[in-house]
């Protein structure tokens, strides 16, 4: 029995194109300029959780990484990426789950990161995990890349709840395994003309 949050979102992706959702964009510039500045090794091993249909993979693989895990709750979100990639997704790790209840590789991912998911976990136990199994998941001195709608930003994503935090609080909520490295603020324009503020903050896995 699937659960009212994954029937939510396969809704959304089985009846919505990519631009019809706020949070589509063309590319994600404002992550691939950070990631970038990390230097990665291609061979690094790397997670994207919520990843939805968002094409940062595309622009991973097109960068020379090959070891790219994609997370959602929405396996029409992920069929569709699949369908786009082709050939080029054949050594993707493709991941159906619920992130709380993902089984994750201790000690393994270079960079985790997440646009727009975090911002969903309204209850702070359900921060708490977020938190904790991306400290267990994370390589020691890798890092993690959380964007989320800014305190200035929309207090509801696709008619649902979130929280909103400035780059001190988000750090706060990741306190006990990383270090914030540093951050930046994005103006997100939506398909519809919309402005969406949201903070992006890079964290290093505690050593």
């Amino acid at each position: 029995m699937i659960s009212a949050a994954q029937a939510h979102w396969q809704s959304i992706y089985s009846s919505k194109g990519e631009q019809d959702t706020s949070w589509y964009r063309p590319r994600l510039d404002e992550s691939l300029r950070w990631i970038d500045s990390l230097e990665l090794d291609r061979s690094s091993p790397l997670i994207d959780v919520g990843a939805g249909r968002s094409t940062l993979v595309d622009d991973l693989l097109a960068r020379g990484f090959r070891a790219i895990t994609l997370l959602d709750l929405s396996e029409a979100a992920l069929a569709a990426s699949r369908e786009r990639l082709g050939v080029l997704g054949a050594d993707v790790n493709w991941r159906v789950a619920g992130l709380l209840d993902a089984e994750l590789p201790e000690n393994h991912f270079a960079l985790w990161h997440d646009r727009a998911l975090f911002h969903f976990f309204t209850d702070a136990a359900d921060r708490r995990r977020y938190a904790a199994l991306a400290a267990r998941s994370v390589r020691r001195g890798g890092h993690l890349l959380v964007a989320t709608f800014a305190a200035d930003g929309p207090g509801r994503c696709s008619g649902i709840p979130i929280c909103r935090f400035d780059a001190a609080a988000l750090a706060a909520e990741f306190s006990h395994g990383f270090t914030a490295v540093d951050d930046s603020r994005e103006l997100h324009a939506t398909p519809t003309g919309g402005q969406q503020a949201f903070t992006y903050l890079m964290l290093r896995r505690h050593d």
